[in-house]
This record gives structure tokens, C-alpha cells and sequence, in this order.
């Protein structure tokens, strides 16, 4: 499902228009960017998603067109964790 189509079923679900549908998944994705960005606390979605911000130590990995050892820097990345009704809506349940 992409884009477009997640906003039309979203729509129908919602009994809005697709404009409004749009703009609020906007506002979900600028949210959830703007906490992750700070990494302070996590977004969570009882019973769906949670996102938080993690932080990556420093790293020795290889090149592997070449082989040879490359140093990573640390950093930070995005964990994001499925609910316990994502996951069972995931079984068929």
C-alpha cells in the first residue's frame, strides 16, 4: 500500500475527505520526526507502534569491495516497535 492509497482508505475509513486524511498523516509523520529528533522520549500508539531513537556506538566493519577495515562513527538511529494488536492482526488473528 503506498501513499495515496493508505490516504483514500483512510478517508473512507474516517468519513473525511482525502485533503483531511493527507493533512493529518502529515502531522503524524511530523510529530513522530520532531520527538524522535530531540530523543528524549518515544511515540507510542498503545496496542500499535512505538518509536524511539537510539543511539549507535562506534564500529570497526569492513569494505566489501575491498576488504579492508573501516572505522563507523557513532550516531543515532530510529527503533520502532510493533503492539500486541499489530501483532496479532500480523498472525491473522
Amino acid at each position: 500500500m503506498n501513499r495515496s492509497e493508505l490516504v483514500a482508505a483512510l478517508s473512507e475509513r474516517a468519513e473525511v475527505t482525502r485533503k483531511d486524511a493527507d493533512a493529518v498523516l502529515a502531522a503524524l509523520a511530523d510529530v513522530v520526526g520532531e520527538v524522535v529528533s530531540k530523543g528524549d522520549e518515544k511515540v507510542t500508539v498503545p496496542g500499535f507502534l512505538t518509536f524511539e531513537r537510539t543511539h549507535r556506538a562506534a564500529r570497526t566493519a569492513r569494505n566489501p569491495q575491498t576488504g579492508e577495515p573501516i572505522q563507523i562513527a557513532a550516531g543515532y538511529s530510529v527503533k520502532v516497535s510493533a503492539g500486541s494488536k499489530l501483532k496479532e492482526a500480523a498472525k491473522g488473528k
